[in-house]
């Protein structure tokens, strides 16, 4: 049954395109595909090295955190969430021992974020996953095409960098 709502589905959306064209709707399934496979990929292999508790999100908080931000509602800034779903964040983080609350020598009502040793060696395992998952797509594809898949998204992407934003760009 769900083969047929998806023909009928695409059948609706499809412009007319040629097949080895593609439907443009296509583009941004594929492109989330392949982010999925990778995020789903990374936090299997996390888990057999000894993080089975990081979820997606958590890493995304976890990269913000690592980046400097001190606060719960500054992690929130950066995440796209509000402050509440900011603390319910670092709470789960701190309880799983990935992240903690310090005292800010500048403001004592004032907590500051800061990833621990166990944080780190995930972001850092992460890093090192990544670069596995490259490689294999790099062998699937060949290192060319990859490169130019790379630099094409690239150019299609803001010069901003890297947004953090996704648990509430999902969320919104």
């Amino acid at each position: 049954m769900d083969n047929v709502v998806d023909q009928n589905v695409n059948q609706v959306v499809d412009s007319g395109n040629s097949r080895a064209q593609g439907a443009g709707w296509e583009l941004p399934l594929l492109l989330f595909a392949g982010f999925r496979s990778l995020i789903d990929e990374l936090h299997a292999e996390l888990a057999r090295q000894g993080h089975p508790e990081v979820r997606p999100a958590y890493g995304f908080a976890m990269q913000a955190i690592g980046r400097g931000c001190t606060t719960a509602t500054e992690l929130g800034r950066s995440l796209g969430i509000s402050k509440q779903a900011a603390g319910k964040t670092v709470d789960r983080l701190e309880a799983l021992g990935y992240a903690e609350r310090v005292d800010d020598p500048a403001d004592a009502r004032r907590k500051q974020l800061r990833l621990t040793a166990r944080g780190i060696d995930s972001l850092t395992r992460s890093a090192a996953i990544f670069e596995e998952l490259q490689a294999r797509w790099a062998r699937t594809l060949g290192a060319e095409r990859l490169f130019a898949l790379k630099a094409d998204l690239r150019t299609m992407n803001p010069a901003a960098g890297f947004p953090l934003d996704v648990p509430g760009w999902f969320g919104s």
